[in-house]
C-alpha cells in the first residue's frame, strides 16, 4: 500500500516563537519575578540573627579544627623527612 500525501489543508501551522529577549518578553519576566517576590515569607530579625550566630559559630569552630589537623599533620611529615 503506498501511503497519502498528506493535505496542506491538515497541517498545523506553527507560528514563529517571539524572542526571550524581545522587551514585551523581558518585561513579562520581570512582572512575574515581582508576584513571586511577594510570596515569599522572610524570617524575622531574631530568626536571621540566631541562625547567623550558628553559622559563624560552627565556622569558627570548624577552622579551629582544619588548623590544628593542618599543624600536627605538618609536624608528622616534617619528622618523618628529617
Amino acid at each position: 500500500m503506498a501511503a497519502k500525501p498528506k493535505s496542506k489543508k491538515n497541517r498545523v501551522v506553527k507560528e514563529p516563537e517571539a524572542s526571550p529577549y524581545s522587551p514585551a518578553q523581558i518585561k513579562k519576566f520581570i512582572e512575574e519575578v515581582k508576584v513571586e517576590f511577594f510570596k515569599i515569607v522572610w524570617p524575622d530579625r531574631k530568626m536571621t540573627l540566631g541562625l547567623t550566630g550558628v553559622v559563624v559559630a560552627l565556622t569558627v569552630v570548624i577552622s579551629i579544627y582544619l588548623g590544628t589537623v593542618d599543624l600536627l599533620l605538618g609536624k608528622v611529615v616534617a619528622s618523618i623527612l628529617r
